[in-house]
């Protein structure tokens, strides 16, 4: 598996809560930051404060053995109750020169919700390029080890989004 190839990780769990509960849980944006391992701390920017096609917010992101950095966001999709998806920008250039427009995303991220048996079926997937990030610099200082550097980080994404799932699937049914 090659980054220029696009790959990706998904996971899913399923909620025993409703569409909308689970919605309003997986829209928060602050809620990541509290589940994930990577994702410290976000801010919507610009003034918004909700999800909107082509809003932007700010990511805090530390990981072990690294510098903490800065990622800006834009929703790339919204469907009321369905999508929710974000691509995600190196504004600030720590992986080469700064990125602030989608197409050269370093990521770009989404939930997909569905209805199933009375609760709801929520998948959480990623897909990492074409944009340069930490996997870049990583593959160009190993290059021989591209595959298994790929396969690295999107077991460390998985293990975030898992963390994530169970935390909506635990706040979600809490909350019925």
């Amino acid at each position: 598996m090659r980054y220029a190839d696009g790959p990706g990780a998904q996971c899913e769990v399923i909620v025993g809560a409703e569409v909308e509960r689970v919605w309003g849980l997986v829209t928060d944006i602050a809620l990541p930051a509290r589940l994930s391992p990577e994702l410290q701390q976000v801010a919507w920017l610009d003034g918004a404060d909700g999800p909107v096609v082509g809003a932007r917010f700010e990511g805090h992101n530390r990981r072990v053995n690294m510098r903490d950095w800065r990622t800006v966001s834009e929703v790339i999709e919204l469907t009321e109750c369905r999508a929710f998806a974000w691509a995600v920008m190196d504004v600030d250039g720590r992986y080469g020169d700064p990125v602030s427009e989608v197409p050269g995303a370093l990521a770009r991220w989404r939930f997909d919700l569905t209805p199933e048996d009375g609760g709801t079926r929520v998948r959480q997937s990623v897909v990492i390029g074409p944009g340069r990030s930490g996997v870049t610099l990583a593959i160009e200082a190993r290059p021989e080890l591209e595959e298994k550097i790929v396969a690295f980080r999107l077991d460390e994404l998985r293990g975030g989004m898992t963390a994530t799932l169970e935390g909506v699937k635990s706040l979600a049914e809490a909350g019925r």
